[in-house]
């Protein structure tokens, strides 16, 4: 239950920190228009390399070493503070290299600036210290504050295209103030440190190992806007991110079960539990799967109705890149739960780092000619293509630790489960007018035909369910 609980809350997180930009991209859209999202969309992914290499591989290396050392105060003293100032150094040196990059671009400095202090709050990012204990209650309750302050500075302060340095700067800011508020939950699990026992530099080499992965999949989470802002327009990068923007939400649904796997599989490995870590992985990949498949099916079916209600019609070449993004929700939740939630916690980092980095050498080997030739919906095909390398190479790499039949025991019922509601919703939105009303009604009408779907085909998954519900009911 411990899971399923830290499951809810991390879910809650990952919904909530993305729901809060989601919640503004509305208001935004009509007050900042496809430029204005664009500029933002484009210095933002040029930002986050300067993140990315400040923080080596810190949030995932630092979650699993707490995992390892959880229970020993001492231990987890030493190590926190260790990791802790290991990336103080490198956010430092991080930022020196964004100031001589200041100086050989020509334009947007004002909005890099404001972007700048995203890397700053880089910098004090220890959410990996509560994760590698499994608290993420304190991560909810402490970050719902701030978010709740970022929403309502928006609309108070961001009110035309001017505005948006302004916004970009409520956002960083947003950053920085939810990882300050984490720092006062250390004193009770931590204690002060003895400077001239830490030994900073042993974490580095190590955290490299999964720092490289963590670049490769940067790459292909930004390189795209990038490519877009340079090759076509910062209107193009501004669609595509706000196709990203609807995939990343429905995706921290399903991958919120990475985090939460990660400290309880690498807690059983640690342990000599070979088998139970490979349980692990076969329930939650199912688990993933139940949700993506039908996650993907649904996001295809609404977005012609979606896109425009949401984000207006100066948007609606948003709709066919959700539509064509879509497949990457199910080829996501795949590879975090074989990657992160298996690969990762049982320390076979190289198959982990290849796979990422085959995916991001795809991207950017196909990005250019598919830019070139079909702009921005050949940027969305090449992350489907990055995607699938990525999740193609992992399932590979474990064919002889686990059973693929077991893994993937119920995806044949889910997928006619989602290809049944599919077309139900296609129905709905066939003979509906295009409003919220309407909308809503599609995808109540969904989950209830594929929930239906579920318990006629037997899954497992459902069947596991109402024996843990009978349980607790006696």
């Amino acid at each position: 239950m411990q899971v399923v609980k830290n499951y809810l809350y991390n879910a809650f997180y990952q919904i909530f920190i993305l729901l809060v930009p989601l919640i503004t991209t509305p208001y935004l859209s009509r007050v900042l228009g496809p430029t204005g999202v664009g500029i933002n969309a484009y210095t933002n992914s040029i930002i986050q390399y300067f993140i990315l290499f400040g923080s080596v591989g810190v949030n995932l290396y630092g979650n699993r070493q707490i995992a390892f050392v959880h229970g020993s105060r001492e231990k987890m003293t030493t190590t926190f503070y260790e990791i802790f100032f290991l990336r103080i150094i490198t956010v430092a040196c991080s930022f020196i290299a964004f100031l001589f990059f200041l100086r050989l671009v020509k334009q947007y400095h004002t909005y890099y600036w404001a972007q700048s202090l995203s890397l700053f709050a880089a910098a004090f990012d220890i959410s990996w210290f509560f994760m590698g204990i499994e608290n993420f209650a304190v991560t909810v309750l402490r970050n719902f504050v701030v978010k709740v302050l970022t929403l309502v500075s928006v609309f108070v302060f961001v009110k035309d295209q001017s505005d948006l340095g302004i916004y970009i700067l409520i956002l960083s800011m947003s950053l920085l103030l939810g990882n300050l508020t984490l720092f006062p939950s250390l004193r009770k699990y931590i204690g002060r440190p003895v400077i001239k026992h830490l030994n900073i530099w042993q974490h580095f080499l190590p955290s490299i190992a999964l720092f490289i992965p963590q670049v490769a999949t940067q790459i292909y989470l930004v390189v795209n806007k990038t490519m877009l802002g340079v090759m076509a327009s910062v209107q193009a990068s501004g669609y595509f991110d706000q196709s990203d923007k609807i995939i990343k939400m429905v995706l921290a649904i399903v991958t919120a079960t990475g985090t939460v796997m990660l400290p309880h599989v690498a807690n059983a490995f640690a342990q000599g539990k070979i088998e139970k870590a490979k349980n692990y992985l076969y329930s939650s990949f199912s688990f993933v799967s139940c949700l993506s498949i039908p996650m993907f099916f649904g996001v295809m079916a609404v977005a012609d109705k979606f896109v425009p209600l949401f984000f207006t019609r100066r948007f609606q070449s948003v709709a066919p890149l959700m539509m064509i993004e879509a497949v990457v929700i199910v080829l996501i939740a795949w590879s975090n739960a074989i990657g992160t939630q298996y690969l990762l916690p049982t320390k076979q980092t190289r198959a982990y780092t290849t796979s990422v980095i085959l995916g991001a050498m795809i991207n950017i080997i196909i990005n250019v000619p598919f830019i070139l030739l079909w702009g921005v919906i050949g940027a969305a095909f090449a992350t489907v293509l990055s995607e699938m390398t990525v999740s193609g190479y992992q399932l590979w790499s474990v064919r002889r630790q686990i059973s693929y039949k077991r893994l993937f025991r119920d995806n044949n019922r889910y997928i006619i489960a989602g290809i049944v509601m599919f077309l139900c919703v296609r129905l709905f939105d066939y003979n509906l007018a295009a409003n919220w009303w309407a909308l809503g009604i599609e995808v109540l009408a969904g989950i209830s035909v594929y929930g239906i779907m579920l318990f006629v085909l037997r899954v497992d998954i459902v069947k596991d369910a109402v024996q843990l519900f009978s349980h607790r009911r006696r």
